[in-house]
């Protein structure tokens, strides 16, 4: 009796364990769901000006990620993180407005971003800035969640390349329909 116990245990055990593989099947690898884009406002950027780095983040369908100003302290917000070299400064991280939603696995409704975000960073290039090609290091942090569970935080490491030209260098504007005040 105590056999046939143990072994029906085994056999819902085993069942469970199928059940829950399926459901894990199901869901994306998280680092799959946010597919980022950098993009710059100034070609070349001379030194002595402020210009604008942006993080498009698309979000894959029937998911979000959450906003930058989260309404839970739980929860991990999304931000943009410049790794900023020798003659860079950061002036201001803008992060679009986000949208409350509530969801299953929340009583409480949540910011959050879906389709497409774009987190834009404003910077000056100093007049130390060093001139040539350059490499900006930036991480975008997030955690998607679709309409029932959220899957691991991610960072990942993007790179913003530019080029530094001496101060009074005429700049093209490039990315406008990115870059246009709103």
């Amino acid at each position: 009796m105590q056999r046939a116990l143990n072994v029906s245990w085994m056999v819902i055990l085993l069942g469970a364990l199928g059940v829950a593989s399926n459901a894990t099947r199901q869901l994306p690898r998280a680092e799959t769901v946010v597919r980022p884009l950098t993009y710059v406002s100034l070609e070349p950027v001379p030194r002595g000006r402020s210009f604008e780095v942006a993080v498009v983040a698309e979000i894959q369908q029937g998911f979000h990620i959450n906003a930058n100003k989260v309404l839970e302290d739980y929860l991990i917000p999304t931000t943009v993180e410049p790794d900023l070299p020798k003659g860079i400064k950061l002036v201001e991280a803008a992060y679009p407005k986000a949208v409350q939603k509530k969801f299953e696995f929340s009583d409480q409704k949540m910011a959050v971003y879906e389709d497409s975000v774009t987190i834009r960073l404003r910077l000056s290039a100093l007049s130390e800035a060093p001139l040539g090609e350059m490499r900006l290091p930036v991480t975008l942090r997030y955690q998607a969640c679709n309409d029932k569970a959220c899957l691991p935080p991610v960072r990942k490491a993007l790179t913003v390349n530019l080029q530094i030209a001496p101060a009074g260098t005429k700049a093209q504007v490039l990315n406008p329909e990115i870059f246009q005040k709103k």
